[in-house]
């Protein structure tokens, strides 16, 4: 075998053949895990028409072993099954770590997370769900399942597949060390796959489940059920599409505008989510819109994104050899349409102020010539020749088309994982159907997502979702804090300072693509991401542990001082006051606290039962509470205004006195 290697690749090893282009735009280790996989990928569909499963297995290991030596012919293999597939060549290509003998060999390279195997559970569907059978799925967590008990949190993983392949049980390594290493139970649901479940079928599932475990608080899968559990909902590729749409859906039923079928008892929103290299835009375009290349070149983002740019940019100067400026690239990030009316300043990273701007990529035709704002010559003038709006950027194209010859994920494979998700009798709008493209969420859900990690490679076909998408969580997030810190709601403490990394945190991993998270055997580098998410899901959680125990305090200072202030009828008026950012505290009040009321002088007014000092008294906080123009009056009800008002009034006069 060492004899026909050399022989086949003499020019190759000698340094005289053309060089390999993948070799230049990935990683080393990552194009060296891809060569496996190519050969992986041949080899089992070379030998998946034999019938004998026991046969078949064996030919499909014989043949993989064939192909890491002649890599051409594996190529070759993969490009021709590519260019015909079918939901059995996907099926074969992604199911293949379930095969007895590649998983024995991962299972003797894995190493030792935990020292119980992943359980088989099934979760009921909740009474408000349509469909009745229970959905599958794996419980990975190293300990009994008496041990649950006293844990109140879960890892909610929704596995990718394009949909129709890949159970958990082809991502062991990710799962089996998130459980080792957070002592939590991680629930990776097997989900009905496409074509046979299409779309929303799997979508349904996957927020029944999260329903039933919020309603249950954690009793299906062995938890107390004394308290609702905390959950952070992770997704890789496929799997990261159901995730966030779910979240959204979840969402909805904090909303007035609720789906129709939506149960109708509002869902808490999950702790927060991770997402690996997650398929968020279901509408395939070659280029990048004007709204999509300002939320890449936002001001926030430009750390992040500054070599996944660079590279964007870069892709005309590599075809021409020279560079070439585009004009006025840096002066405007992105072009005006004529018919929207935006004021444009000359700073960096204008925003337009348009009241919800379209994702899609297709944007709407005109047919009328549009009139020239500058003075031009006649002959201009009658010129009946076309001349392109120009984009103000450089040649933006998408990272789909960018990569489309990526040897993980191409777009034969995504036209295929969409046509066989959205099933032949599905026409969902693709510009709209914010579920089926979570990047298209209306502003109003995107308010409430939770916090969120994103994982990627910069090589990705799918990098430009993420990138989009985490841009778009932080500007909405960051506008409505505008907004409430401009307002001076009360109650936003939490919110004062804003900080990006609040929202969301995106990681782009250089040099490599899709996918690296299924194959840490043959890719080491991706055992240091797997710890990296671990750490990500237990901040996650003890976060919102944090958060809920300073809520409960609140809440019950709030029903301690409500108690207080309702027990006396007679008391004058209260005004509570919030100290505005910015703003300073009167003298007589307290600098650590926020409510400034009239109880201080309580004991004083016991002492004094004549109507002039209660006068006096309800004048003062009358002074006080009219220090400031944003000032917020709380009283139960308005007829306990009324009451106190003509209580006020009407006590000098009668000569009734107030009694503590």
């Amino acid at each position: 075998m060492m004899y026909l290697y050399a022989a086949r690749n003499f020019s190759t090893l000698v340094g005289l053949a053309s060089p390999e282009p993948m070799a230049n735009m990935y990683d080393a280790a990552y194009f060296r895990a891809t060569w496996v996989l190519t050969a992986l990928d041949a080899g089992f569909w070379t030998a998946m028409k034999i019938r004998k499963k026991w046969l078949r297995d064996i030919a499909s290991m014989v043949f993989t072993v064939f192909y890491m030596v002649a890599a051409e012919r594996a190529d070759e293999k993969v490009r021709k099954v590519r260019g015909m597939l079918t939901v059995d060549h996907l099926r074969v290509s992604w199911n293949k770590g379930t095969s007895p003998y590649l998983g024995a060999l991962q299972n003797l390279m894995r190493p030792r997370f935990t020292r119980w195997p992943p359980r088989a559970i099934r979760i009921p569907r909740p009474s408000t769900s349509d469909y009745k059978d229970p959905v599958s799925g794996w419980l990975y967590y190293d300990g009994p399942i008496s041990d649950l008990e006293h844990i109140n949190k879960v890892i909610l993983d929704i596995p990718g597949g394009g949909f129709v392949a890949m159970d958990p049980r082809c991502n062991d390594d990710k799962l089996l060390a998130w459980a080792g290493k957070t002592g939590l139970p991680v629930l990776s649901l097997d989900y009905k796959k496409a074509p046979e479940y299409p779309y929303p079928y799997s979508l349904n599932e996957c927020f029944d489940v999260y329903t039933t475990v919020i309603k249950s608080k954690g009793r299906c899968i062995g938890m107390s059920g004394r308290e609702t559990p905390k959950i952070v909902v992770t997704g890789d590729s496929a799997g990261g599409n159901l995730a966030a749409a779910m979240t959204l859906m979840v969402i909805e039923t904090a909303t007035s505008k609720r789906r129709p079928g939506l149960v109708q008892e509002e869902l808490p929103t999950p702790a927060g989510l991770m997402l690996l290299y997650p398929a968020l835009d279901m509408n395939i375009g070659n280029w990048m819109s004007d709204e999509q290349m300002s939320l890449i070149k936002d001001r926030s983002m430009r750390i992040t994104n500054k070599n996944y740019l660079k590279r964007k940019k870069m892709q005309y100067n590599d075809l021409v050899g020279t560079p070439h400026q585009s004009d006025d690239e840096d002066e405007y990030p992105f072009s005006h349409a004529p018919t929207t009316e935006t004021s444009v300043d000359n700073s960096k990273d204008q925003v337009p102020q348009d009241s919800h701007p379209e994702y899609s990529h297709a944007s709407p035709q005109t047919w009328s010539k549009p009139q020239p704002s500058t003075p031009v010559s006649r002959r201009d003038s009658q010129s009946l020749s076309h001349h392109p709006e120009p984009m103000r950027t450089r040649l933006a194209m998408a990272s789909m088309i960018s990569y489309f010859n990526d040897r993980i994920i191409t777009p034969e494979m995504m036209r295929a994982m969409i046509i066989l998700y959205i099933g032949p009798h599905n026409r969902p709008d693709f510009s709209q159907d914010y579920l089926l493209s979570p990047i298209l969420a209306p502003d109003a859900l995107l308010q409430r997502f939770p916090k969120t990690y994103f994982l990627t490679g910069e090589r990705d076909p799918l990098v430009d979702d993420t990138v989009i998408f985490a841009s778009r969580l932080r500007r909405i997030k960051h506008a409505c804090h505008s907004r409430r810190d401009t307002q001076g709601i009360e109650g936003l403490a939490d919110v004062a300072d804003f900080d990006d990394k609040d929202v969301a945190e995106l990681v782009l991993i250089p040099g490599i693509s899709h996918g690296f998270m299924q194959f840490p055997t043959v890719y080491p580098p991706a055992w240091k991401l797997i710890d990296r998410c671990a750490q990500w899901a237990e901040e996650l959680l003890n976060t919102a542990e944090t958060r809920e125990r300073r809520e409960q305090r609140r809440s019950r200072f709030r029903r301690y001082t409500n108690a207080e202030s309702s027990g006396d009828e007679d008391r004058p008026l209260e005004i509570n006051m919030t100290r505005l950012r910015g703003r300073t505290m009167s003298d007589n009040a307290s600098p650590k606290t926020e409510d400034i009321s009239d109880k201080s002088g309580d004991e004083h007014d016991s002492s004094q039962t004549n109507g002039v000092s209660n006068k006096k008294k309800r004048s003062n906080g009358r002074a006080r509470g009219g220090r400031g123009s944003r000032s917020i009056v709380k009283l139960d009800s308005s007829d306990d205004l009324l009451s106190r008002r003509m209580q006020g009034l009407a006590g000098p006069l009668t000569g009734l006195q107030d009694d503590d």
